[in-house]
């Protein structure tokens, strides 16, 4: 024992000491090298020293205890706090069932698999295995407990447990709580922002939860209330495991700038059942490997982020609005092919749609029906010639200078009737 350090017995000391007889399935504990004259099995220490020093080097010791009870709640508790974080999902233990000590060998198989029970040794036909089976059947029938007679099997041993606990094992999970924290980035428009509040309070992310009227955009959730939100029991999950969606839902109007970019939350659950396996492994004894089998239960978050967001622009509006009316013509002129060509009655909308427009005959009669005579000494014209009606010129002149001019009458006929 270095001096400095607290006895087996001893409970004092300057690390608090560790009482005779505790168990822990890892100490860490702190050797102190004191400072050495060179050339006494130093490695060139320039001197003595008591107590501490700055260059002192401090190296970890561990000590192993064989106690598996103390041991799996460790990493329960260590699976339940740190949980098994992947990309945009993470796995919360809440329950579990572990199988101590398991080395490869023969061992009855456990009742609850299907085809394990036998009566004799032709009940097990040997090399036989099956999907639930935990190894393979050696072709004897044995005792599993004093009811039951079950196929050995060749596998790990003994089998693994399968009694389930009736109740979650680490039912407090229920008030942990999950602090999401999302960045979201529009790169056509430069923009970024994150769920996480801007706030003068450093302890506003402590005290404050979400509640989907009075603190919405608050980013961390108990997890108690996300799973009631939804739609699930809390204790049903933890007991067997299942899976929840979060949703995290960006709908942005930049044109309000980043006040009118807002995270909104939903939550829905995927699974009712959800478990593995995972396992510890050392070796026993020389060529002997040996391993601790738990089965872990919990509940498994997936973490969904979608987005959109939306900047009036002058050109994209022209662009869009340019396009929508290109795209009306082509279905127009889809529709009038389907009419003129596809149609039943094609030849109906062809006769309607099409018509032959041809100019008027031009004749003698309509010409000369639309005529005018007019005479420049009587004045304006009489209106125009009807049908039947003769048109009469007549023309007069006065005496001149005492003159005798007689009356000369003239009559005006339509041409090819003179």
């Amino acid at each position: 024992m270095h001096p400095g350090c607290p006895g087996p017995a001893d409970g004092s000391g300057e690390d608090g000491g560790w009482a005779a007889g505790a168990v822990t399935a890892s100490a860490k504990l702190l050797t102190h090298v004191p400072w050495q004259t060179a050339g006494a099995g130093s490695m060139g220490a320039p001197g003595t020293m008591a107590g501490w020093g700055l260059l002192d080097y401090k190296t970890e010791k561990y000590v192993m205890t064989r106690n598996w009870r103390v041991g799996a709640l460790q990493r329960l508790l260590q699976l339940g706090v740190a949980a098994y974080v992947g990309e945009n999902v993470f796995f919360l233990v809440t329950n579990f069932l572990v199988t101590p000590a398991q080395v490869q060998g023969r061992c009855p198989e456990h009742p609850s698999v299907p085809l394990a029970a036998c009566w004799a040794d032709e009940d097990c036909p040997e090399g036989e295995t099956g999907t639930h089976s935990h190894g393979i059947k050696t072709g004897f029938c044995v005792t599993f407990n004093g009811t039951h007679s079950t196929c050995e099997v060749r596998g790990w041993c003994p089998v693994e447990n399968s009694v389930m606990p009736a109740k979650p094992l680490l039912a407090q999970a229920e008030n942990f709580t999950l602090f999401i924290k999302n960045t979201v980035t529009f790169s056509k428009f430069n923009f970024s922002k994150s769920n996480a509040l801007e706030t003068w309070d450093p302890s506003y992310f402590k005290h404050c939860r979400y509640d989907p009227h009075a603190s919405p955009y608050c980013p961390v959730f108990r997890i108690g209330d996300l799973v009631q939100a939804a739609g699930g029991d809390f204790e049903d999950l933890a007991l067997m495991g299942g899976a929840v969606g979060i949703r995290v839902h960006w709908d942005c109007d930049l044109d309000a700038g980043g006040s009118g970019c807002q995270p909104h939350y939903s939550f829905q659950q995927q699974d009712r059942s959800y478990n593995f396996r995972t396992a510890t492994h050392w070796w026993k004894a020389p060529g002997v490997e040996a391993r601790s089998l738990l089965k872990l239960y919990g509940i498994r978050f997936d973490i969904l982020v979608t987005g959109q967001a939306g900047k009036f622009g002058l050109i994209p509006t022209v662009i869009t609005l340019g396009t929508a009316a290109a795209w009306l013509g082509v279905v127009t002129f889809l529709c009038d092919l389907l009419l003129l060509y596809v149609d039943g009655e094609a030849h109906f909308y062809w006769r309607t749609k099409y018509e032959e427009a041809k100019a008027p005959k031009v004749t003698a009669n309509s010409v000369c029906s639309d005529l005018v005579f007019t005479s420049p000494l009587d004045g304006p014209a009489p209106g125009p010639i009807t049908a039947g009606r003769r048109p009469t010129l007549t023309a007069s002149r006065e005496h001149n200078q005492g003159g005798h001019q007689p009356d000369m009458a003239a009559q005006a006929m339509p041409r090819g009737q003179a």
